[in-house]
């Protein structure tokens, strides 16, 4: 085996959560390990300079919104969706006390990961659909869950995506919730995994094992047996109340696996599109994701 593929595969994940769940269970019960690969995490705190990474090789595999995959591939990227990370999260569109509704968000800042990509894309949607332009709003460029948290919690923004815990805990605050994403767009579809395309063919074998104990443990964490050990895995990760973590457990076991098809990435494809005003035809999913090796990882 060469130097290369007996390295560790180099993860890159934007900032912790409970969206990442299963990988802290495929880390704290070895299954990477389990299939024969070494993972190594790094925690980005910015989707701008991950995306930027993995284009050029930093990083192998980064858990990403699938918006990411479409403009690193339309402006010349090899990058390619080869597994569904996780669901649709449901953030919420936390807001300062003074702001009670969308409209009231003119003129203000409004903390993003990066201003034209993931979610930040669908608030600008969501904002047009009400009324406000590009120009009535200006994105401030923050980073990842926790340092949105921090700038929201020190007046920074009037409002931001946020998931659990950091929306609870500045609701505890006294900040409001304009509603969530689940509300605003219910069939959304969630964070997948990308890498190159190159990197992916030149590492199949190591990619599908990859997958398969990712997968493996999203059904380890389905099984309602296994509560109590998945929710000892949080508290060093996450500071999360125990409540909360169960109710995110039964919220995971109620739901199928993660998936990604055609017809959810047509919907990020559609948004991407408007959002860029790119001229027609638009591209096709399967110019964006291939899927064959979590096919092959057969979880």
């Amino acid at each position: 085996m060469s130097a290369a593929a007996s390295a560790p595969i180099r993860l890159a994940v934007i900032s912790e959560g409970v969206n990442a769940w299963p990988l802290y269970v495929a880390q704290g019960r070895d299954m990477f390990g389990q299939e024969g690969v070494a993972v190594e995490v790094t925690l980005t705190g910015s989707s701008t300079h991950q995306l930027e990474q993995l284009r050029s090789g930093g990083y192998d595999i980064g858990f990403q919104q699938s918006d990411h995959v479409v403009r690193a591939v339309e402006t010349g990227g090899d990058l390619c969706i080869v597994m569904a990370q996780g669901h649709a999260p449901e953030l919420s569109l936390v807001a300062a006390q003074d702001v009670k509704t969308l409209a009231d968000l003119k003129g203000r800042d409004i903390v993003v990961d990066g201003a034209n990509s993931g979610y930040a894309l669908l608030l600008r949607k969501l904002l047009a659909d009400h009324g406000l332009s590009k120009t009535d709003y200006r994105f401030l460029e923050i980073g990842g869950s926790q340092e949105r948290f921090d700038a929201m919690k020190a007046g920074q923004g009037a409002a931001s995506w946020l998931n659990p815990p950091f929306d609870r805990n500045l609701f505890a605050l006294g900040f409001a919730s304009l509603g969530t994403t689940t509300q605003f767009f219910p069939s959304y579809p969630g964070s997948i995994a990308a890498c190159r395309r190159a990197w992916a063919a030149q590492n199949a074998d190591r990619l599908v094992a990859f997958i398969r104990a990712f997968r493996g443990a999203c059904h380890w964490l389905k099984d309602a047996a296994n509560r109590d050990a998945a929710i000892a895995l949080l508290p060093s990760r996450l500071s999360i109340a125990p409540a909360l973590a169960n109710k995110a457990f039964d919220a995971f076991v109620a739901k199928p696996l993660p998936a990604i098809d055609a017809a959810g990435l047509q919907q990020v494809i559609d948004v991407y599109w408007q959002a860029e005003g790119l001229p027609l035809p638009k591209g096709a999913p399967e110019k964006y994701m291939d899927l064959s090796y979590q096919n092959k990882a057969g979880l």
